[in-house]
């Protein structure tokens, strides 16, 4: 692994605290989710370090057994230790591994870093891929704090080892068809890529939606062109158009399509799974990315750890921070709360979920048990329905909020 170390050395309380993080960093990941979760966990690592690290009195590693933290090259790879710690703590470092949207990967890297001693795994935007990260990690007893994917099935059968941040689909998306219904759409059609996310987040809306006399119509991409999907709005008379597909291809052409087809000039363009919050979505539509509402897990008003939090994000990434720098950030805020009052021992931690505690940038984070869901549930994160003004399409403006 490649490591980068913070120039000038620090005298330490012991060797480090590893923590392993799976991020997509390379195509056909989205690479712009994954640099922004990276983003938030690299700013709370430093933030870690320079307030004085993990109390120096754990002084044992993951396995239970003392020593110094090696450093091995493995390339293709990084490690990221951010600011050594304060006198008297153990400094964080960040093993960092790029998963690629790929679950196979992700498994075979949640095995390596269980190999190399980590404390506890944490990250993954893909909902498919932290499934199979969360599966290796309970298979491992590595606790594991996921990040920001939301597939309520999470792992297939209960466990202590997996806590989650980001809120569940079934939670966020029933919030989005509140949102359709309230707009006036009852019927409502779904283009769809085939995949377990995709086809998970079809039924929650299909059955909170008939519940309350809407109607979903699917569209299967893997068979229809952008002009055939026009051609079916029409005939469905559907008043609304969700996106359940990837960006850029077929997000791009699909919103070109629709815009410029005169037939469906007051149809509705939505994107729950929260497209357009990056600035490559507005890179590549320009107007038409507009008035596209999706889900972003933050609050209306920032409370003051938020504002700080966001300027920083916004320094180092050299843009607006997204929904996902931020739970990046509270990520590892979370876990290093947790290390100082239990210690470091992954045993130790999968006890401890249930006791966290932590301020976060968008709210208080404790984790309890939802009907439904089987692993340990931060319930729930603010969830709001924004959309990209269309009058500056750099600006967004909050549509709907959801209940707590």
């Amino acid at each position: 692994m490649i490591t980068h170390s913070t120039p000038g050395s620090v005298r330490t309380g012991g060797p480090s605290v590893r923590i392993g993080a799976l991020v997509p960093l390379t195509p056909p990941g989205w690479v712009e989710a994954g640099r922004h979760l990276l983003a938030g966990l690299e700013l709370a690592v430093r933030e870690v370090n320079e307030a004085g690290g993990i109390g120096a009195a754990a002084g044992i590693d993951a396995n239970g057994t003392t020593g110094t933290a090696s450093t091995t090259h493995t390339p293709g790879t990084t490690d990221t230790p951010g600011t050594p710690a304060a006198p008297g703590g153990r400094p964080l470092e960040l093993v960092v591994r790029d998963t690629a949207a790929d679950p196979q990967r992700a498994a075979a890297a949640v095995e390596e870093l269980a190999g190399l001693g980590v404390a506890a795994v944490v990250g993954e935007y893909h909902s498919v891929v932290a499934r199979s990260a969360a599966a290796g990690a309970a298979a491992l007893g590595l606790p594991y704090l996921c990040s920001s994917a939301v597939l309520d099935t999470l792992t297939d059968e209960p466990t202590d080892l997996v806590a989650r941040l980001a809120p569940a689909q079934s939670h966020g998306w029933r919030i989005y068809g509140d949102f359709l219904l309230a707009a006036g759409h009852r019927r409502i059609a779904v283009a769809a890529q085939p995949s377990v996310y995709w086809a998970s987040g079809t039924r929650v809306l299909r059955e909170h939606l008939h519940a309350r006399g809407g109607t979903v119509v699917p569209l299967d991409m893997a068979a229809l062109t952008p002009a055939a999907v026009c051609d079916a709005l029409v005939e469905q008379r559907a008043t609304a158009l969700l996106l359940l597909v990837g960006h850029p291809d077929p997000a791009v052409p699909l919103v070109r399509a629709v815009r410029g087809d005169r037939r469906l000039s007051e149809i509705l363009i939505g994107a729950p799974a929260g497209q357009p919050e990056f600035a490559t979505w507005a890179a590549s539509l320009g107007d038409d990315g507009a008035a596209i509402p999706f889900l972003r897990y933050l609050p209306e008003h920032l409370g003051p750890l938020g504002t700080r939090v966001e300027k920083a994000l916004r320094e180092q990434l050299g843009e607006a921070p997204s929904f996902v720098a931020f739970e990046g950030y509270d990520t590892v805020t979370v876990l290093a709360d947790l290390l100082r009052r239990h210690g470091t021992d992954r045993a130790g931690i999968a006890r401890s979920w249930p006791h966290v505690d932590t301020e976060g940038t968008r709210g208080r984070i404790r984790f309890s048990r939802v009907p439904g869901i089987g692993v340990w549930q931060w319930a729930w994160p603010p969830v709001q329905v924004v959309d990209r003004d269309p009058a500056a399409p750099g600006r967004f403006r909050v549509l709907h909020t959801g209940p707590a």
